[in-house]
């Protein structure tokens, strides 16, 4: 599935990303801002990938994403990449199964194991502040 924002002349406005994510908007607030507020030299950017993927939103500092959020229509998702040490203590945590289930399964690569969660409510956000967590940790 890829983004609700795929035409590359058209860079999302706040007001665009409210109504795609609808409901799940103040979900998406809270990772951005916490990630920024533990880390505030990072960068916040839109970034156009391809038309395939069209527009998705990132924080980053000077070398590796720290967080991807993925727009979809009414939802989004959160992605990560995750090295060794960082997937070990995942794997070892309080985190919920099914992020050590989409972890586990994720195919290892040179910079980590990248994993995507769909996020339509509340219900993985102490999760999900666990893992941005343990990505600026590592």
């Amino acid at each position: 599935m890829t983004s609700i924002f795929l035409h590359k002349d058209e860079k999302p406005s706040e007001a665009q990303l409210q109504k795609a994510v609808g409901h799940t908007y103040p979900v998406w607030k809270t990772f951005a801002d916490y990630t920024l507020k533990k880390y505030p030299e990072a960068t916040a950017e839109w970034h156009y990938s391809s038309e395939k993927f069209g527009w998705s939103f990132r924080i980053k500092d000077k070398k590796r994403v720290l967080i991807y959020l993925l727009p979809r229509d009414q939802f989004f998702k959160v992605a990560f990449v995750f090295g060794t040490k960082a997937t070990d203590e995942i794997l070892t945590g309080p985190i919920a199964e099914s992020v050590k289930t989409e972890l586990s399964a994720a195919k290892p690569y040179a910079e980590g194991r990248g994993i995507r969660i769909v996020i339509t409510d509340e219900s993985l956000t102490d999760d999900i502040l666990k893992l941005i967590d343990i990505k600026l940790k590592y």
